[in-house]
């Protein structure tokens, strides 16, 4: 059988050298994000490093808590960093560049000093930040759309651009507090943006995520369902940045609505994920015919704990090979359900299909030859009496 670049079939690109785009993107997000710094230490003084440790700190927790949406069907790595490097990077700067000019040259001469930082924080910063932030969600949806595949994919990919800016943002805003009201001051904000509300960000852009999402997986309202998704992002970025004018009382009715709505998206990706199972038991049996799934395969691929049952038996029965290409097996399975998804809703191209179909079938044979080759001195424990399509045809247990 011919070589197989495993991540390459998994993230649906060309085997061989990253993106040129990617690279470039990448490039040119960590330059704006370098930008961003310089200013912040420029004007911060003795704050700013107190500042970045501050925002960096919380980071690592809260991508875990990200990816943890994302572990039936994990998304490219390289796809994550370039969301989260967006924010980070081209969102930040160009939010703070135009803020700025708009405050300048618009909100303040009209609106007066005052009223004119309200109505740039409850309208005008809203409406840069979210479209900034969305436009690589709307980029994936133009160039990589056959990379979101629901719900999930969506809510992880705004997630990540979010993380990105408020990990920035909050540098400013522990910077400033520092340097105006000491230890003291900085405690407070630091209680108050890093770890109560760290996900405020992430929870704006996720509406311009469900939406993306949507368009992605529908034949019907690719235009307007994104751009009411962009809306509402801009509607609760506006609710909350306004609720300080209205004291104690307008903060707690927005951190109640805020955790209403992370309470829904908990529920859709709960959801999502139970329609991809769905679809597995559904799809995957058309398949046996290959010899590659068996009815207790496709058991052992519908839930979390038997797929980490199998890879432990695979790396005890073979190693950590044996063990990376049971979980090869298991996320090619599962593209391809979530191809046949695409099907029913009628947003497959019936060539692009054939070949994503026939590449993630090879990629399932080529894992399954690691336990062929050698076979397992016992049955697996998802099939103690068989049939398994990862034992012998000529085993007791296999086909």
């Amino acid at each position: 059988m011919a070589r197989v670049d495993p991540k390459a079939v998994l993230e649906g690109r060309i085997p061989g050298r990253p993106p040129i785009g990617l690279i470039a993107g990448l490039t040119v997000s960590s330059l704006c994000a370098l930008a961003a710094l310089g200013v912040s230490a420029l004007y911060g003084g003795a704050g700013f490093w107190t500042g970045l440790v501050l925002a960096i700190l919380p980071i690592p927790l809260l991508i875990a808590l990200m990816l943890t949406l994302d572990r039936l069907e994990p998304e490219p790595p390289r796809t994550l960093v370039f969301s989260f490097m967006w924010g980070a990077g081209v969102a930040v700067l160009g939010a703070l560049v135009l803020n700025t000019l708009g405050m300048i040259y618009v909100t303040v001469p009209v609106f007066g000093e005052a009223e004119g930082h309200f109505v740039s924080a409850v309208l005008g910063a809203p409406l840069i930040e979210e479209t900034l932030k969305g436009a690589v969600l709307f980029g994936l949806l133009w160039f990589r759309r056959n990379e979101i595949d629901g719900v999930a994919d969506g809510l992880i990919y705004a997630g990540m651009v979010g993380l990105g800016f408020a990990m920035m943002e909050n540098v400013t805003y522990y910077m400033r507090a520092f340097d105006e009201g000491g230890a003291h001051q900085l405690g407070a904000v630091f209680v108050l943006r890093g770890i109560v509300a760290p996900l405020s960000h992430p929870l704006f852009t996720s509406m311009t995520g469900l939406g993306v999402a949507y368009a992605a997986t529908h034949r019907r309202g690719r235009v307007v369902v994104p751009l009411i998704g962009l809306f509402g992002a801009m509607l609760l970025h506006g609710m909350w940045n306004g609720a300080t004018t209205f004291g104690l009382g307008g903060l707690a009715v927005v951190y109640v609505l805020d955790f209403c709505v992370l309470l829904v998206l908990v529920i859709l990706v709960v959801v999502d994920r139970r329609g991809t199972v769905r679809r597995i038991e559904t799809y995957l049996p058309m398949y046996a015919g290959t010899g590659l799934v068996t009815p207790q395969d496709v058991q052992m691929l519908r839930s979390m704990q038997s797929r980490r049952i199998a890879r432990r038996w695979a790396r005890m029965v073979g190693g950590p090979g044996a063990a990376r290409a049971m979980a090869d097996y298991q996320l090619a399975a599962t593209e391809l359900a979530l191809l046949h998804k695409r099907v029913e809703r009628g947003v497959a191209d019936p060539r692009w299909f054939d070949a994503r179909r026939d590449a993630l079938l090879n990629l399932m044979a080529l894992a399954r030859q690691a336990f062929l080759r050698t076979p397992p001195p016992a049955a697996p424990p998802w099939a103690p009496q068989g049939p398994s399509g990862f034992m012998p045809p000529h085993s007791p247990y296999g086909r």
